[in-house]
């Protein structure tokens, strides 16, 4: 019987915070651009298109991409590749309308990979509120990190 790799644990992230110090705010050109990008007129009411959800968590938390990459001690330039993304949307989401965005890492777990040798599995969450805490949407996101540097 042969014995399963041991690999360095991965970097104590869980809770490291992805929160924005800015509200974000979907413009209505944005949003008629991205709308007519995808085949369809914008909402004559002002509703933003639901992909915002992931635009404007991602644009509007505290951290850039790369700056949560290196949270988690990990090279953008080895290329991180979203895995899953999930959203409940407890309103619909408005161009016009200022979001705060806050968030957080919720686990870092390293574990073998048939194609990357071994890749760390990246979970964190981001919200959209109301300036007055109503909540909005909440996501749960997934990255995998390949970890090239630790194969054998």
């Amino acid at each position: 019987m042969t014995e399963a790799p041991s690999f360095p644990p991965p970097p104590d992230v869980a809770g490291a915070s992805l929160s924005g110090a800015e509200p974000y705010v979907i413009s209505a050109e944005e949003n008629a651009a991205l709308c007519r990008s995808t085949g369809v007129e914008p909402d004559a009411n002002g509703q933003a298109h639901p992909i915002y959800y992931y635009i404007a968590t991602q644009v509007g938390m505290g951290v850039t991409v790369a700056g949560m990459c290196e949270i988690c001690d990990f090279d953008i330039e080895q290329g991180p590749m979203m895995g899953q993304s999930s959203v409940t949307f407890e309103r619909p989401l408005m161009t016009g309308q200022p979001y705060v965005v806050t968030g957080q890492i919720l686990d870092l777990t390293r574990k073998p990979s048939r194609a990357f040798g071994v890749m760390d599995l990246l979970n964190y969450e981001l919200r959209l509120s109301l300036p007055d805490g109503t909540p909005v949407v909440a996501s749960r996101n997934s990255w995998a990190l390949p970890r090239r540097e630790l194969m054998a």
